[in-house]
């Protein structure tokens, strides 16, 4: 009998975990209405912040009359910004927000930009190092499917990239003086500086951390498409999980030189799901 009472406290212990398990593992689901059809988003649980700021924008009807302002076929759908809201065709929009940032949430590689990722735009590195995102504008990554060679460039000019950057940041002193050896024409002197630079660098490019694409990324961009050169760089807190075709007609727009659509994307939101 004792075994008999031990063994169905087990099971009803563990039908108790698996429900709070379930229940912590509950995501946010929102809708996205535009008269080219609807689309549901799930917001991801490990990037609270951005989670919890989107929920708090789309209830109190931050969002509603708001356009996709910026649209580019094979790479995303941009929205979020309130000057959109009743905006001319001539008023250049992508710089509006709630007057706020938010700190990086970047879960990588767990969250990346895979087709149908909802991720957060930002101001670029060079005045946001710290790579805060807009409090209210966002992207949806239409992408495109890769190749592994297209893969491997890309992570090679990642990489040059990197080198590239750290490179300059110890050149940037010696600017001047540089300069100073071209314009004398002397070639040894301007050789000299720069093994002299490449050598106060060559610590902390030994020490870089090469970008790999991991492989069940590489399987998805092969097969389903995404954005990888965005990865590690940009808060990703979310995922379209119903009316990508939705996405694909709003990418495939008529545009003008500053990527809007010629035809206004209306967007209006409501929360299915806290």
């Amino acid at each position: 009998m004792k075994k008999i009472l031990f063994f169905v406290v087990v099971v009803i212990c563990a039908q108790i975990l698996v429900f709070c398990q379930a229940h912590d593992e509950k995501q946010s689901v929102v809708e996205i209405e535009t008269v080219y059809g609807n689309m549901e988003i799930v917001l991801y649980n490990e990037t609270p912040e951005h989670r919890d700021n989107f929920l708090k924008l789309v209830k109190e009807g931050f969002y509603d009359e708001t356009l996709f302002h910026r649209v580019i076929s094979g790479f995303m759908i941009q929205g979020g910004d309130p000057e959109s809201r009743g905006a001319s065709s001539e008023t250049k929009l992508g710089g509006g927000g709630p007057g706020y940032q938010l700190d990086a949430e970047i879960v990588y590689p767990k969250l990346f930009h895979k087709r149908g990722a909802l991720s957060a735009a930002r101001l670029g590195d060079q005045v946001n190092p710290e790579k805060k995102s807009s409090g209210s504008q966002f992207y949806i990554v239409q992408g495109k499917v890769y190749s592994n060679e297209e893969l491997e460039r890309l992570e090679y000019m990642q990489n040059e990239q990197q080198r590239q950057q750290i490179l300059m940041k110890y050149a940037n002193p010696y600017r001047e003086a540089l300069s100073a050896f071209q314009q004398a024409n002397d070639r040894e002197g301007f050789e000299a500086l720069v093994n002299q630079i490449g050598q106060e660098a060559a610590s902390e490019m030994d020490s870089l951390v090469e970008f790999m694409i991991p492989e069940e990324h590489k399987k998805v961009y092969t097969t389903i498409g995404g954005a990888p050169f965005l990865d590690g760089d940009y808060t990703v807190f979310g995922e379209v999980v119903k009316g990508m075709d939705i996405v694909d007609s709003i990418a495939s727009l008529e545009v003008n030189d500053m990527d809007r659509p010629l035809k206004d994307v209306v967007v209006h939101m409501k929360v299915i799901r806290k």
